[in-house]
């Protein structure tokens, strides 16, 4: 280390690395120093050399690549076949393996074709869920070969899985109508019963027996009470539902082979039947328009009560019922669900309808005012029901015949209460109530007017659509009145058939009374109103007054001192000097012409009758009130002269007190 630093000039020790490092720089410097200025020659020199020889390398490698582009060439030009060789092999490779794939695809098709045909081969009773599931399959292999017509023998398979289809599908056709006939079963009268609500259900009797079935037919107004508008219907399940399901399917392979009106024919036919034989048992008959109009009235009448109660099963339960049904085992085809269901009910929807027609189109009389109304409230009650169940354009003409019926019962009720009408005025019966009472006409005319308002918000509906108003009450109120007024006429009629004038207004006070007093005590009197039933009072008094006075005042002539004067004759002065100048032969006369007269009077009127008790006794007052006071002074005043007399028992044959307990005899 010393000997470095010595040598480096410097104190210290020096490392070994640097020593060297600092001799190399001093040999180096030494020797640019020595090779001076001809240092850049020789670097030119050198250069060229380079530079020559770099030039003779790039001519080499530039011949070399020129022999490696031809070389390339000719290897590229040699290697092409081989190349389109190699790719046509591959592409074929390619195709075989496609081939393959596709060949597998058509054995597999072939496979199942074969599968679906054994099932197809057993039938479907073993297994109905197999043999669709068969059936699916054939038609996709159908579908699968009529899309790949490029294989050689397709129409040959399509051939054959067509005609194997067919063969499956009316096969299945056998097996729909087999299942849908064991299924399909008429439903029992005590069934369908006990669907309807309670107030609807015979209480008693056979199904066969009619007014069993139809509870409520001769009772309007509890019917009309018993709330039906909320009326819970529970239509019967016609076809078990565990079936429906299974039958849906079938329905579903025939409609997608273009089956549709084989189904409809299989169908049509074979629930066609059983709804009829539902109605049948139930009771419905066929029944044509001359026989109704040979019927007798009370068995038509009665055939009519059943027809509104078997409208209402048929619409709400067995037609309800068979809608569900062809609902759900057409579900996915409602056109044609439509038009099975049309054609399964026209039949029996026409028996109905033609009876209603037939009611509608026969003889009109006033005693089918009420069926024609029963009927027209049923129609319009079930109109609704109507309309949702048979909807669709094949429902189309029954929805119109309904319809028509409706509006032809409207119409025919309409003319039959005009014809009402003018029967009542025109009334030509002869026989004549001899006691006076109140004639069969009044009665009738009254209970049909208050049997009427039972039917009062169905009259006021058919006013408003034949009248266009907007309340039908008023049109209903004059009606009410013009009959009646009709009723009135034709007693003013009848009352000139009495000789005694007497009688005559007595008869009429009983009527119009009667007619006044079922007016006041039913709903005839908010039509009618306070005013008519005033003004109809007055009349009755105005009756009773002529009774009276045509009556009685005869006989209370007897009682006056008019006449009782003697000019020429011997006349006895009484006490008081009250029968001064009076004849006792004339006052005898007076006495036998009046016993001659009430005795005449109360045989005749005991004939006579006020069936009203109240009135009764006011009429016989009133006749007391003007006989007595009169009896009483004629006799008070001029009894002396008869009782001084001979045998004046023969004359005066009752006292006042006779008198007074008599007229309790009349009327």
């Amino acid at each position: 280390m010393t000997v470095y630093s010595d040598i480096l000039g410097v104190t210290g020790p020096i490392h070994p690395t640097l020593f060297l490092a600092t001799k190399r720089r001093e040999f180096l410097r030494k020797k640019q120093k020595k090779m001076g200025g001809d240092s850049l020659s020789v670097r030119a020199a050198m250069m060229r050399k380079s530079l020559q020889k770099s030039q003779s390398i790039t001519d080499d490698v530039v011949s070399v690549l020129g022999s490696f582009d031809h070389r390339l060439s000719a290897l590229e030009t040699a290697m092409r076949p081989t190349q389109i060789r190699t790719h046509s092999i591959r592409k074929a490779h390619e195709n075989i393996d496609r081939t393959l794939k596709a060949a597998e695809v058509i054995l597999a098709q072939f496979d199942l074709c074969r599968q679906a045909e054994a099932k197809i081969v057993r039938g479907p009773h073993e297994d109905l869920e197999s043999y669709l599931e068969a059936i699916d399959q054939l038609r996709r292999n159908i579908r699968f070969f009529s899309n790949n017509k490029g294989f050689k023998s397709s129409d040959g398979v399509l051939t054959h899985a067509n005609t194997l289809l067919s063969k499956a599908i009316s096969k299945l056709e056998d097996e729909f109508k087999q299942l849908l006939k064991s299924y399909s079963k008429p439903v029992e009268p005590e069934r369908l019963f006990d669907c309807l609500p309670n107030s609807l259900r015979p209480s008693s009797g056979s199904p066969g027996d009619s007014n069993a079935k139809n509870p409520s037919s001769n009772n309007h107004h509890e019917h009309h009470n018993s709330n039906l508008d909320n009326a819970v219907y529970t239509p019967p399940a016609l076809i078990p539902p565990r079936v429906l399901p299974l039958l849906h399917d079938l329905a579903q392979q025939m409609f997608q082979a273009g089956h549709q009106q084989k189904l409809l024919l299989i169908y049509r036919d074979t629930r066609s039947s059983v709804l009829e034989e539902s109605l049948h048992k139930l009771g419905v008959e066929k029944l044509s328009k001359d026989d109704v109009q040979k019927m007798q009235w009370e068995i038509l009448e009665a055939k009519i009560g059943n027809w509104i109660h078997y409208m209402r099963i048929a619409v709400k339960l067995l037609f309800a019922g068979e809608r569900k049904v062809c609902d759900e085992m057409f579900e996915g085809f409602d056109s044609l669900g439509d038009q099975c269901f049309a054609e399964v009910t026209r039949s029996s929807v026409l028996v109905l309808l033609s009876f209603g027609e037939a009611i509608a189109n026969s003889k009109r009389s006033p005693e089918k005012l009420f069926v024609l109304l029963d009927m027209y409230e049923i129609m319009r009650e079930l109109h609704s029901e109507i309309e949702t169940i048979f909807v669709g354009k094949a429902c189309a003409e029954i929805r119109e015949l309904a319809s028509s019926l409706t509006k032809r019962l409207a119409q025919t009720a309409k003319k039959t209460f005009g014809d009402f009408e003018e029967a009542v005025e025109r009334d030509a019966t002869k026989t004549a109530v001899s006691d006076g009472t109140v004639h069969p006409l009044t009665s009738y005319v009254i209970n049909y007017v208050k049997f009427l308002f039972d039917y009062q918000s169905t009259l006021k509906q058919l006013f408003k659509e034949f009248e266009n108003e907007d309340e039908g009450g008023s049109q209903l109120a004059s009606v009410t009145n013009q009959i009646m007024q009709a009723l009135q006429t034709n007693l003013d009629g009848k009352s000139k058939q009495y000789r005694d004038l007497a009688l005559t207004h007595l008869f009429l006070m009983n009527n119009i009374h009667y007619m006044v007093r079922s007016v006041r005590r039913s709903e005839a009197k908010d039509l009618l109103g306070d005013d008519w039933v005033q003004r109809h009072r007055r009349i009755v008094q105005q009756h009773a007054n002529q009774y009276k006075r045509n009556g009685w005042g005869k006989i209370l002539q007897c009682l006056t001192i008019q006449g009782l004067s003697s000019s020429g004759g011997s006349s006895v002065a009484g006490d008081g000097g009250n029968s001064s100048g009076v004849s006792r032969a004339i006052v005898k006369d007076r006495f036998k012409t009046f016993n001659m007269q009430f005795e005449e009077l109360h045989q005749k009127q005991s004939q006579w009758t006020v069936p009203d008790t109240e009135l009764r006794e006011s009429l016989r007052l009133a006749v007391a009130e003007v006989l007595l006071p009169a009896y009483r002074s004629f006799i008070k005043r001029y009894g002396p002269l008869v009782e001084n007399g001979k045998n004046p028992q023969k004359y005066i044959r009752y006292t006042a007190e006779d008198l007074e307990r008599m007229p309790g005899g009349i009327l």
